[in-house]
């Protein structure tokens, strides 16, 4: 199975989408893909589905839902085992589930004490993977290994075609892992980011924090980021700007002052401090808790 979640929903068995159209069913699947492998309670789908008001034949018709799915995933097994007899009466060797004939729809959605599960088969997950290089990519920064940090959090960036379930209508549960998600791609593009400005690449990163400044904005980092790499590309004046700016958006929307780390390296651009002083500040403001509006 292969399953995508950072963007539009995308489940594949075999190659084969099983991907609902409509709503319900495609909140169901979209709550189990992401926690693929482990059993979702139902009551967590209840909740995405009716948002604390269930109605009395909430299970019931959770159990429909379900339904549905195996459906798919049964016509979806179909076409992969008409697909490996083509093959095979070709001369085609045919390998793993397909071949076998032993997966079933019940055994890819699975009913389990208490909750569902949607058993991958060892497939492919983009959150799975994200994570993984995601990871790979911090204990490279932790080992200053800045060029492969960047690569790293940059192929994992890469994952992301739009913001987490972009096309499902999401409810309580689905909403809060959205959020997650979105949390743990900006974690990922602020190290990334921090990367290439330690390998020098501010100038051509004044493009793109200028987009992210003013989708974020009072990201603390980004604006952080951005000032320093407008600095050292000579452009004191807007960096400076770019400070007053945040700071009058953060009293405005959440009545507070920028933080002393970010208020130390505005001072230091302010005073044209020498690289290294602006260095410690700016690593001083990056290793902050992150404000994100």
């Amino acid at each position: 199975m292969d399953i995508e979640v950072l963007g539009t929903l995308a489940v594949r068995e075999q190659g084969v989408s099983i991907t609902p159209t409509a709503p319900k069913p495609r909140q169901v699947l979209a709550l189990l893909a992401l926690h693929a492998d482990q059993v979702v309670p139902v009551s967590a789908l209840i909740e995405e589905l009716w948002a604390g008001t269930p109605p009395r034949s909430a299970r019931t018709t959770l159990q429909t839902y379900v339904l549905q799915l195996r459906a798919l995933i049964a016509a979806a097994l179909d076409q992969a085992a008409a697909r490996s007899a083509e093959d095979s009466a070709d001369g085609h060797p045919v390998q793993g589930a397909a071949a076998t004939g032993r997966r079933t729809a019940k055994d890819v959605l699975v009913t389990l004490p208490g909750g569902y599960l949607l058993n991958s088969g060892g497939g492919t997950s983009d959150v799975r993977e994200f994570d993984r290089l995601a990871g790979m990519g911090y204990r490279a920064m932790d080992a200053d290994d800045f060029p492969g940090a960047a690569r790293l959090l940059r192929e994992a960036l890469s994952l992301w075609s739009g913001p987490a379930f972009a096309d499902v209508q999401g409810g309580v549960q689905l909403d809060m892992e959205t959020r997650r998600l979105e949390e743990t791609r900006l974690c990922a593009l602020d190290q990334r980011i921090e990367a290439d400005m330690r390998l020098g690449r501010h100038r051509e990163l004044l493009a793109e924090l200028t987009v992210l400044v003013s989708r974020y904005r009072t990201h603390e980092n980004l604006h952080g980021q951005f000032m320093l790499a407008l600095h050292r590309s000579g452009r004191r004046g807007e960096a400076l700007d770019v400070y007053q700016r945040l700071r009058a958006t953060l009293v405005r929307e959440l009545g507070i002052e920028p933080s002393a780390a970010l208020r130390r390296l505005q001072r230091s651009i302010l005073m044209a401090a020498p690289e290294n002083q602006l260095d410690s500040a700016a690593k001083a403001a990056s290793e902050r808790l992150v404000r994100v509006g």
